[in-house]
């Protein structure tokens, strides 16, 4: 596997190309490489080949003319979704069982596996092509104000991601896919990695011993522990930016980091993507998310999968990723809940922009009620992590780690009134909340969930209703 910064900059070069032309141009390219990915996936994938039997020629095909795909039926075909026939499912979970192959590809093929938060984790196959392109797209939807701000924070000191060391993850395997690629971008990157999963105490003695923390990668789920560890004085970075993903930011949190962290000269970005399309947005310096609209294709649908109006809610999205020929995702049920906006965006691009409201995967489903996890409230100065975890339809148990000199039995009865309380306010009686002797647990990507919802391996079988989502969002 190799990478070309030459054709790094062919898509540079393009993308620059695309926005001068505005939304004419982007339309245009955008269906040249949909015709082109569904031609190959038919000519190539037995999969899509029996699923577009029926479907019209790839020079005159439409969006709504392709089925809706989801992961558990891919991956079931998992061999005969690629458009390769090298790479079968067992050889593939071979090499993501042994962790000292992280970053590590297979012949000339990059291998990641998402976190399974909605159920069995999809194993992502990635060419050449298109880490070229993530990284030729992502520079040429730099304004003035990100190259300003790069060069800075190079000036100020590290960068840190604090994600998953447990697991083939696009969190720190991506990066050092690219150290093995091409040691001179990953030396310009300057990444310093540190684990999420590790006790808060030995990840806050790392964060300090680190000489000018200038930039931190990572979840929101972290950004919440750092903020306590900061407010309590035993955290003591300066960065000047928080970068985060995988999870929703809340403007609560985004409150909360910006009082507990003056430092924060640039705020804390939020870009939107995925394991299956790691540059799928691009967030501009007002602040506002951008889908790469000639790469990608992101639809905002209602349960029956049919377009919603700009400033309505969707109940889910579904993804077309252009720049991946190898394993096709086309019109693919992410599970995420966004809102385009209506009007276009103060930063002048042509790209339309959207606000993420959550994963379907992280409601609460308790009967016909469906909860948002940001309505529970579970903190308490007597515990460093609190978790609820729904053990059925209508059972849920609490997992508290005490502060240090604080036991975890302090916490327990408020915590649980709280939850209840909830319940309770949105008609809910018959709700059973425990203590539970576990511990929280992390993600195997070292994502940590405060509510962890009921698992279900289909979530086509999930209630789509989000009509007692909180109003602020």
């Amino acid at each position: 596997m190799r990478f070309s910064l030459l054709k790094a900059f062919e898509y540079f070069a393009g993308g620059l190309w695309t926005v001068w032309g505005g939304r004419k141009r982007i339309g245009a390219r955008q269906r040249r490489n949909l015709q082109r990915l569904v031609e190959k996936a038919r000519r190539d994938s037995p999969l899509f080949q029996r699923l577009y039997a029926d479907v019209p020629p790839s020079a005159e095909v439409e969006l709504s003319d392709l089925p809706v795909t989801c992961k558990p039926d891919l991956m079931r075909d998992f061999g005969d979704w690629l458009t390769i026939r090298s790479l079968p499912l067992e050889r593939v979970r071979e090499h993501l069982r042994d962790i000292s192959k992280v970053g590590v590809p297979i012949d000339d093929f990059a291998v990641f596996q998402t976190s399974g938060t909605s159920g069995e984790p999809a194993v992502i196959v990635l060419s050449s092509s298109f880490l070229e392109y993530a990284y030729g797209i992502m520079l040429a939807r730099f304004e003035r104000y990100h190259w300003k701000l790069m060069r800075d924070l190079r000036k100020r000191g590290a960068r840190v991601t604090i994600t998953g060391g447990n697991g083939h993850f696009a969190g720190n395997g991506f990066n050092k896919l690219v150290q093995r690629l091409s040691p001179t971008l990953a030396r310009g990157l300057g990444v310093t990695f540190i684990e999420a999963e590790q006790p808060i105490d030995q990840l806050v003695d790392k964060l300090n011993a680190i000489a000018n923390v200038a930039w931190i990668v990572t979840y929101p789920s972290m950004l919440t522990i750092l903020v306590k560890e900061k407010e309590a004085g035993r955290l003591q970075i300066e960065p000047a930016l928080f970068s985060c993903g995988g999870e929703t930011l809340t403007d609560e949190l985004r409150e909360r980091v910006l009082q507990a962290f003056p430092s924060l000269k640039y705020g804390i970005a939020d870009p939107y993507g995925c394991t299956e399309c790691l540059v799928l947005s691009f967030e501009c310096s007002h602040g506002r998310k951008h889908v790469n609209e000639d790469w990608v294709i992101l639809e905002a649908v209602d349960e029956a999968m049919r377009p919603v109006p700009d400033g309505t809610l969707s109940a889910t999205v579904l993804l077309t990723v252009l720049a991946n020929e190898v394993q096709p995702f086309i019109r693919y049920d992410l599970g995420d809940c966004v809102r385009y906006h209506t009007d276009r965006c103060p930063c002048g691009s042509p790209f339309r922009s959207f606000q993420v409201v959550g994963r379907q995967a992280t409601l609460v489903h308790v009967g016909d009620v469906t909860l948002s996890p940001l309505v529970f409230d579970l903190e308490h100065e007597s515990a460093r992590r609190v978790q609820l975890v729904q053990t059925g339809g209508r059972q849920f148990e609490l997992r508290i780690e005490p502060t240090d000199g604080a036991k975890a039995e302090d916490a327990f009865p408020e915590v649980i009134e709280a939850v209840k309380r909830v319940f309770r306010d949105n008609g809910l009686v018959d709700v059973t909340v425990r203590a539970s002797k576990k511990l929280p647990e992390f993600t195997a990507s070292g994502k940590f969930h405060e509510v962890m919802p009921l698992r279900s391996t289909d979530a086509r079988n999930v209630t789509r209703s989000v009509s007692r989502l909180p109003a602020t969002e």
